[in-house]
């Protein structure tokens, strides 16, 4: 088969094919996907939170080894449901502590160990390729250095922690065709360093993590303050310039554009697109809130994509408090204050997209525009996939100031081609499509030659 062809752009119509608007990636979940959806459970979510909430402090300078109290008796906890979830799998899905010691730093007085939990799906076609989802299972109170109080943590972050145990159990007995993998990690609000010390694992093993999703506080849409309820947006905080940007790479992006073409927008523009229906995800073009981080930023730093999901509008007297009523105003961060039935929609739309990325081709590598004579024509080259049900691909365009993709173009199962439309009255970008229609997120071209 040939891997290069020429098309000729003339508004919509072409010599070879016709430009089309740029679709979504699905109109409707497929049927297995629909099934998943329907199985994740409030009320198994909220005994989640509940169970959490009970250990009194997960804080990480709290107590390793009481069986009732602590970090400890919640990493513990975390496992053995994992590990059953883990049963069903048919030796699919694997459960392990990654635990190390993290040394004296600002938040931590001294060598501490910190264990996240996490909990690997094996994909059944492209195991290689990876999608991690975390939250995080350690909390605080007011004073950051407090691990005595009680801090329950209802919404920060057992939220999180319990989506991605929910996912865990309802995708064990599924079969994806790349890896899912759902943590519970810990140090987070000491300084994201069970993240860290995850994400640094996966660089030094040259690990192919093609999307990361954080969940942190994610446990209602109605803030509590007298606002409207908003019981079906979530945010989702995507990083425009990335974070891992060398040098070399800012002089080339300052010269020829893409401060919104990096990867983690690339996966904020696809999780939009599959959004189930009945959530609106509200994707915002920041790496995070101001004065706030998230485990996330850990993959980033790793040149990972990576995106954050949130509440739309947080109250922040269940936030980083002590537990106390004060001038009649209740604070700390309490399990009455979290919408079960919220947090389950949450976590339709994580798997939503994990379901989608797993089950596409994979983001396109080695998407290069060539730069080596002036022309207005644009010739694109990028790496053939080896999925076995890979179909083709697509290449997509747009206005330099929209948003989103406008216009898209089949190019047939190639890895080169040049289309008669300037490279630089547009922005470009080409994404996979397997023979039952699902289509990767879309990798931006960078200049060659």
């Amino acid at each position: 088969m040939s891997t290069r062809r020429t098309l000729l752009v003339a508004g919509a119509a072409t010599a070879a094919g016709v430009a089309v608007p740029a679709p979504a990636r699905a109109t409707a979940p497929d049927r297995e996907l629909r099934r998943i959806l329907k199985e994740i459970d409030p009320v198994r979510i909220e005994a989640i939170v509940r169970r959490l909430v009970s250990f009194g402090t997960r804080h990480t300078l709290s107590s390793q080894d009481d069986p009732v109290r602590g970090i400890g008796a919640a990493r513990d906890w975390i496992l053995a449901e994992l590990q059953r979830h883990a049963a069903a799998s048919g030796g699919r899905m694997t459960v392990e502590l990654q635990s190390f010691i993290q040394p004296v730093s600002p938040r931590i007085p001294a060598p501490t160990r910190i264990t996240n939990v996490i909990a690997t799906l094996r994909g059944s076609v492209t195991p290689e390729r990876i999608y991690v989802v975390t939250g995080h299972y350690d909390s605080r109170v007011t004073d950051v250095m407090d691990a005595v109080k009680d801090a329950p943590g209802a919404d920060d972050d057992a939220s999180g922690v319990a989506v991605i145990m929910e996912l865990a159990r309802v995708l064990a007995t599924r079969a994806p065709e790349s890896t899912l993998v759902f943590a519970a990690v810990a140090g987070e609000e000491q300084g994201l360093y069970g993240s860290d010390h995850m994400a640094q694992r996966y660089r030094d093993a040259g690990a192919d993590i093609q999307a990361m999703f954080s969940n942190d506080i994610v446990g209602t849409g109605d803030a509590h303050d007298g606002t409207r309820d908003d019981p079906r947006t979530v945010r989702l905080f995507v990083e425009g310039v990335p974070t891992s940007e060398t040098t070399a790479e800012a002089n080339t992006r300052r010269s020829v554009g893409g401060e919104n073409d990096g990867p983690s927008r690339q996966l904020g523009r696809f999780v939009k697109d599959v959004e189930p229906a009945g959530m609106d995800v509200r994707v915002v073009w920041r790496r995070d809130r101001y004065l706030r981080g998230s485990d996330h930023i850990s993959f980033l730093l790793r040149g990972y994509p990576a995106a954050r999901f949130t509440e739309p509008r947080e109250n922040f007297d269940h936030e980083h408090q002590d537990v106390r009523v004060e001038n009649g105003i209740q604070y700390g961060d309490l399990p009455e204050f979290c919408d079960f039935a919220y947090i389950a929609r949450v976590a339709r739309v994580n798997a939503t997209a994990l379901w989608s990325l797993a089950q596409a081709p994979g983001t396109p590598k080695g998407v290069v525009v060539d730069t080596t004579q002036l022309t207005n024509a644009t010739t694109l080259r990028w790496q053939v996939g080896t999925e076995p049900d890979l179909a083709g691909y697509e290449v997509v365009w747009r206005e330099t100031t929209a948003p989103d993709w406008q216009h898209s173009l089949p190019v047939g199962k190639v890895g080169t081609v040049t289309v008669d439309l300037s490279k630089d009255n547009v922005f470009f970008g080409v994404r996979a499509v397997d023979t039952t229609g699902h289509r990767s997120p879309v990798a931006a071209p960078r200049p060659a030659g």
